[in-house]
């Protein structure tokens, strides 16, 4: 096979509908935008902005101007897993948000920490963080440790 013997599969290409090229020609006069008004004129549609007197789509919708329906109140916090602390501290140590920035835990030192469950205790810590899962406070507890909250300001 050639490059000039190359043809598209029939049927596949059509001709575009040439309008407004008199009577005959079945698409004349109007060329099949109807009578009248805004469908009729040249440059139709407008922008997508423009709905008609409806409030627009994308002004609708808080999440397309920016944060959508954030809380002011969120707090977001450090998230730290146990198979995290199990990886960057020895037994004994004590585990606060001094010792987590050190170890490089933390995402932005200036939010509160929580530890969560995911994965398992080898060594007992001294945990003291904002705030602790249920499962997380058992295993670590289990392992030996304890767990001190931190009164969040």
């Amino acid at each position: 096979m050639k490059l000039h013997e190359l043809v598209p599969n029939p049927g596949s290409k059509k001709k575009r509908k040439r309008v407004g090229r008199g009577v005959s020609a079945g698409q004349g006069k109007t060329a099949g935008r109807g009578t009248k008004g805004q469908g009729a004129r040249s440059g139709e549609g407008g922008r997508l902005y423009r709905q008609g007197g409806n409030l627009p789509f994308y002004r609708r919708l808080p999440f397309m101007r920016g944060e959508g329906f954030r809380s002011i109140n969120r707090v977001d916090y450090n998230e730290v897993n146990l198979d995290q602390l199990s990886e960057a501290f020895q037994a004994n140590a004590e585990v606060n948000p001094e010792s987590l920035g050190e170890a490089r835990l933390l995402r932005d030192p200036r939010n509160p920490i929580v530890i969560l469950g995911r994965g398992e205790m080898r060594a007992a810590l001294k945990v003291r963080v904002h705030r602790v899962s249920a499962g997380a406070k058992a295993k670590i507890e289990a392992a030996g440790g304890s767990v001190e909250l931190i009164a969040e300001a």
